[in-house]
């Protein structure tokens, strides 16, 4: 792996906080993700199952985690099965896992070879009544293929029948939405190296530049600082691109006088940051060009501000809703006659900004959270408002990472990202 060692007392403790939820005599399993074939003998790069890395700090491919804290053998009650590595392995993909680095890594210290996992599973299935099982269950899940996770589930319970099923989802929504201090520094890290891929980009943009040719500058320092890479596909979007919310064909070139939104951001040791800033090819905002980019720059300012422990989701998007209502006013996009015609269930203000202002963010770049409970301190979001005009040939939207503080306003994860007009001007001409 390119990142550092991770502190396994993180593991230690998030498998702690986990059993303490379980059932008595309960096992809960968790596999890694498959590697996923393209075609011939080509696959994507691997990429770990967030809940067993949770649990773990396993970031290998074919590994299981077993808990099962009344296990009448304590050496089953934190159980790992590996793929045994062996010299063509090592030749041909790299060294594996051993049991013994298994355990640095983890802090669990009973180790099997996968090829173990039946006869093991057996003996502890007979000495357990419930089995938690992995289910995908965020709330923009829309998975269509058979996971690993999908078939062991199959299998489990067609060879034991009689136990009973839980979730482990329910326990994993409310545990991983918090974010531990280590867990915090890791995503402060992967915002650390956003920061450097923007500064990068700054001195780099100018008109004619490509839209890929800004992807790859990213890249470029992303990975130079132990980034796999993206946290997530990146959006580098110039012009009347930025009105297409999810846009990445990043095939465009970058024309004196336009905008260009990017949402943009590095992953660090499975953890993710989200930035978008939105700056002028020519290094200039135009004045129309600044009064958006300052309208929006001030709604995430005033709805930050609102992201304080017992504050629900849902009503926090009501609140942000009528901040933005009121910069577009300002702005003559609105008028009050929309405000009063307004459909409740898609404002006025929609028609300019019309997705959520913040998510969690953490070992997914929409991470787990249940949205219908208070947030709490220690939480991670995102702030991302925008406005889009695609009559004016431009968007704008502007993205931070917060974490949720006992007392006091959020703090920015993403403080040291420039995002003042000013500052982006300035940097973009020096």
């Amino acid at each position: 792996m390119k990142y550092s060692v991770i502190n396994n007392q993180l593991f230690i403790k998030n498998r702690k906080n986990f059993c303490i939820n379980m059932k008595p005599q309960s096992i809960a399993i968790f596999n890694s993700n498959d590697i996923y074939p393209i075609s011939a003998d080509s696959t994507l790069p691997f990429q770990q199952h967030r809940d067993i890395f949770y649990l773990s700090g396993i970031d290998q491919e074919e590994s299981v985690l077993v808990l099962f804290p009344d296990a009448p053998k304590e050496k089953h009650r934190e159980v790992l099965f590996l793929k045994e590595t062996n010299a063509h392995i090592a030749i041909w993909e790299g060294e594996k896992l051993t049991k013994e680095k298994a355990f640095e890594v983890s802090g669990i210290k009973t180790v099997y070879w996968l090829q173990d996992l039946e006869k093991i599973l057996f003996e502890i299935m007979t000495q357990c009544e419930t089995v938690y099982i992995n289910t995908n269950e965020h709330y923009r899940s829309n998975v269509e293929v058979e996971t690993r996770e999908d078939r062991f589930t199959k299998w489990l319970k067609k060879k034991y029948p009689a136990h009973s099923v839980a979730k482990s989802n329910p326990i994993l929504q409310r545990l991983r939405s918090v974010k531990d201090p280590i867990e915090i520094d890791l995503i402060q890290k992967a915002c650390n190296i956003t920061e450097k891929g923007f500064r990068r980009i700054l001195n780099f943009v100018k008109p004619g530049v490509m839209e890929y040719e800004i992807e790859a500058e990213y890249i470029h320092e992303f990975v130079r600082n132990r980034s796999k890479g993206f946290a997530y596909s990146p959006i580098i979007a110039s012009g009347s691109n930025a009105n297409v919310l999810h846009y990445i064909e990043n095939n465009k070139a970058c024309k004196s006088g336009d905008l260009i939104l990017m949402d943009v951001a590095a992953e660090y040791a499975n953890y993710s940051s989200d930035m978008t800033r939105t700056i002028p090819v020519s290094g200039k905002f135009s004045n129309r060009q600044k009064a958006v980019y300052n309208a929006v720059l001030k709604v995430k300012k005033a709805s930050t501000k609102l992201l304080v422990p017992g504050t629900i989701w849902a009503d926090y998007h009501v609140e942000v809703g009528k901040i933005m209502t009121a910069e577009l006013l300002k702005l003559g996009l609105l008028d009050k006659a929309d405000i009063q015609n307004e459909n409740p269930d898609w404002p006025a203000y929609k028609k300019y900004f019309m997705h959520g202002n913040s998510h969690h963010l953490g070992l997914d770049t929409h991470d787990y959270g249940i949205l219908t409970e208070p947030m709490i301190a220690n939480m991670v979001f995102t702030v991302e408002p925008g406005i889009y005009l695609p009559d004016e040939g431009f968007g704008i939207r502007l993205e931070d990472d917060v974490v949720i503080q006992e007392n006091g306003a959020p703090f920015n994860l993403m403080q040291n990202i420039p995002i003042e007009v000013d500052e982006i001007e300035s940097l973009m001409n020096t």
